[in-house]
């Protein structure tokens, strides 16, 4: 399948960035915002958020790199497939090869990738599945997907209670959710977030605007439905596979992941080349420490 591109305008939350429609090889559109020159850098969105997370530290990433920031199918703007019984359309398989496509149709064929939360999670696979289009890595407050369900205590079943209600069968979570979209957004965001403001009015408008659709709160479920089922199987089947590509782990000090885990240790169970650091913050570390993330990213993919 032949990628198609429609210009969709300026962006309204990344500056200088403008925002387009592509509908790549796995049948998938995804809404994309792209700006810059330089070698490329792919940067994946986590939940509940969309490409706008990007936008306090895009704009200066676009002086030296060529910024592709989509919304993950089943996100935003993004196409949201029909899933079924196994998950399979949401597995991160499948997100991954989106955004090979994604690149290849932009002319891309290897790239680095920054992933936060979800983004990450897909980037993990993408640079398993497709080490020959992964130059380097980049995660941010993550620890892998099966690391974090082996290790589930109730310290972390508590504070993580969504990759444990947002798996159960369809239509449970959707529609207990769907009563107040707003009350759980708000809730989540601030639960994970330890800086106050660091997501403005306007921006939690617009991931509201994108929760408030059914199809979009259906998807969600169903990606960490496959984190919970086939992820795990494509990841026991990678058990002895290693990240050959250079792998930053960043992660927020105040937050789950670096409190729970030794998060460099666990990537360095899954990857050859990792360095790393906490932050002095919460999960959304490129919403609430962009000065630090910009640096880091500068220093890693500039490298």
């Amino acid at each position: 399948m032949t990628a198609t591109l429609i210009e969709r305008g300026p962006s309204p939350f990344l500056a200088g960035f403008r925002l387009a429609d592509v509908t790549v090889g796995t049948g998938v559109t995804l809404r994309v915002a792209m700006a810059g020159e330089g070698p490329p850098l792919l940067l994946l969105h986590g939940h509940p958020q969309t490409h706008a997370t990007w936008r306090k530290i895009a704009p200066a990433l676009a002086q030296r790199f060529t910024v592709v920031a989509p919304d993950l199918r089943g996100y935003g703007d993004s196409g949201k497939p029909e899933s079924d019984a196994r998950h399979a359309p949401y597995a991160k398989r499948a997100m991954a090869l989106d955004q090979v496509h994604l690149m290849r149709a932009l002319g891309c064929g290897r790239f680095a990738v920054a992933g936060h939360d979800r983004g990450g999670r897909v980037a993990h696979r993408m640079a398993l599945d497709h080490p020959d289009a992964v130059s380097r890595l980049a995660v941010l407050d993550i620890a892998p997907t099966a690391t974090m369900y082996a290790l589930t205590d109730k310290a972390f079943a508590t504070r993580y209670f969504w990759w444990f209600f947002l798996i159960q069968p369809a239509p449970l979570p959707e529609r207990l959710i769907a009563a107040d979209p707003e009350f759980f957004l708000r809730t989540h965001i601030d639960g994970q977030s330890k800086t106050p403001g660091a997501t403005e009015p306007a921006v939690f408008a617009e991931y509201l605007r994108c929760y408030q659709d059914p199809a979009t709160r259906h998807a969600i479920c169903e990606d960490y439905r496959a984190a919970a089922s086939i992820d795990l199987e494509h990841d026991a089947a990678d058990a002895d596979s290693r990240v050959t590509a250079p792998l930053l782990a960043l992660w927020g000090a105040k937050g789950v992941v670096g409190q729970l885990y030794d998060v460099l240790a666990t990537w360095r169970d899954k990857a050859t080349d990792v360095r790393g650091q906490a932050l002095d913050c919460g999960h959304t570390l490129q919403e609430e420490k962009p000065d630090a993330v910009l640096a880091a990213f500068l220093d890693f993919f500039g490298g």
